[in-house]
């Protein structure tokens, strides 16, 4: 007998938990350690790109988990995957709420001039594409088989070429 948390990918926590501890710590090194380079940008245009970013990452999320919603399966990484949505923005990429979140990531970077953030952007994602994005693909290969592994060939992982 499994339980729905044996029949599901093995995530290493709560996907918002990697952008938002980065946000957390590059405010923090930001308050003890400012860097000073983003706030030299006028504010004007610093605050117009970061809200551009944060809407679209807002969004291509929201979109995302409509998508999931719509196409009868769970959005919570630790309960199992009831259906393959390849419909909406997952015919884009195959992750647009982790990509959302990196929208939003760099939106809040400009908004408030967090150096840090940019800095910790990159290890950020390194720890959500091996800890939550690859064991997602693996759990979705086991489950979907061929029709996954087509999907995969189909649709690249975050934007760009496949």
């Amino acid at each position: 007998m499994s339980d729905a948390r044996t029949e599901a990918p093995k995530v290493i926590t709560f996907p918002p938990v990697i952008p938002i501890g980065a946000i957390v710590i590059s405010a923090l090194l930001e308050w003890l350690y400012p860097l000073g380079y983003i706030g030299a940008f006028p504010l004007p245009w610093r605050s117009a790109i970061g809200v551009i970013l944060i809407a679209c990452g807002v969004a291509l999320s929201a979109s995302g988990q409509l998508n999931l919603k719509r196409g009868g399966t769970n959005v919570m990484p630790w309960l199992p995957s009831l259906a393959l949505v390849e419909r909406g923005v997952y015919r884009w990429t195959r992750n647009p709420i982790y990509l959302g979140g990196s929208f939003i990531m760099l939106g809040i970077a400009l908004l408030f001039a967090l150096d840090w953030l940019l800095v910790l952007f990159l290890p950020a994602h390194v720890i959500l594409h091996f800890g939550i994005v690859v064991p997602e693909e693996t759990y979705l290969e086991g489950k979907f088989g061929d029709a996954y592994r087509s999907y995969k060939v189909a649709v690249p992982r975050y934007l760009g070429p496949v």
